[in-house]
């Protein structure tokens, strides 16, 4: 959320941009979980989704993703085979591992920290695959839910989700945009340790790359600045809503902090379509990603459209992967 935005009019921007996404051709629009951030709206990824399905009406929708260790299996199938049997087709079921907040905060939402546990996490998720799929039947029927499975993807930035991704034979979906130095190891993980499943044959990995595109490189630094100091306040414990270029611009940095941001930046796309177009053009030949996820963090709603549109209409046609 822009400083100054309320929660409503930051939701209607996110529709806003998931029908124009819609138009531009891409394929997929996801949405966070985060609790307890002043600067994060979406806090309820289930009934956003619903909002959003009922806005557009091809472009698949998904979680990117759901905590799992903040809500009970039963209830995530519940939701998202509701949402699934509303619009079959066109619904991704994202799974994150960590709790999208603080501990205080996951332990008011679930009163447990088990699921955040080694081996408490598989375990809830083998639960809630299992109250999709019924393979091993028992007391409890999810309905909707049961038959009605959205297309499960196991998220994560570390070696932990890409190794049991590829066990469970999930497709993974890498956070680059703020685990840039993680990327590469985590794939390998995932495509090492891959066991073909019944919902895939050969890993199909997606990379998060946060992208900030402009019609020139000057231009999209400049709109890349609060989103710089926002990553920053939250992970100095100061999450404050999103600055305005120009105050981003006239912080007071000092020297590690901005080793920090240059660090942060690494691996990212920000520039004219000729330089974000080299740059995830080299994302894809590092990783072989089958997809890419791209996110936009900008103050105003028209230039984070702006962003989206160029990528469509420049750079997304002379994208190739090294497979």
């Amino acid at each position: 959320m822009a400083r100054g935005a309320t929660a409503g009019e930051a939701l209607r921007h996110t529709t806003q941009l998931a029908r124009r996404t819609e138009e531009l051709g891409y394929r997929r629009f996801w949405v966070a979980e985060h609790h307890n951030m002043p600067a994060i709206a979406s806090s309820a990824p289930a009934v956003l989704l619903a909002h959003l399905a009922a806005h557009t009406s091809t472009i698949r929708l998904g979680s990117g993703g759901v905590m799992l260790p903040n809500h009970a299996p039963l209830v995530v199938a519940e939701q998202f085979g509701t949402l699934e049997a509303l619009h079959p087709g066109r619904i991704d079921l994202g799974i994150g591992r960590a709790p999208g907040t603080d501990q205080v905060t996951a332990l008011a939402l679930r009163r447990t920290m088990e699921g955040l546990s080694a081996e408490g996490f598989p375990r809830e998720l083998a639960d809630l695959m299992n109250y999709f799929s019924g393979a091993e039947p028992g007391p409890i029927t999810a309905m909707p839910g049961l038959g009605q499975s959205p297309a499960v993807w196991l998220l994560g930035s570390s070696g932990f989700s890409a190794q049991l991704a590829g066990l469970l034979g999930l497709p993974f979906s890498f956070a680059h945009h703020f685990s840039a130095r993680n990327t590469l190891p985590a794939l390998q993980l995932y495509r090492q340790h891959f066991r073909p499943s019944r919902w895939l044959e050969r890993p199909y990995a997606m990379v998060a790359v946060n992208v900030v595109c402009a019609d020139t490189d000057e231009r999209a630094q400049w709109l890349a600045g609060p989103s710089s100091l926002s990553f920053l306040k939250l992970r100095t414990g100061r999450p404050e809503p999103l600055a305005t270029p120009e105050e981003a611009a006239a912080y007071p940095y000092d020297e590690a902090e901005r080793e920090f941001v240059r660090q942060r930046r690494e691996g990212q796309a920000m520039g004219s379509p000729e330089t974000v177009g080299r740059q995830l053009g080299d994302l894809l030949a590092r990783t072989g990603a089958d997809e890419l996820m791209l996110t936009t963090m900008v103050y105003d709603v028209a230039d984070r459209m702006r962003s989206f549109e160029l990528v469509a209409e420049k750079v997304a046609g002379g994208l190739t992967r090294n497979a």
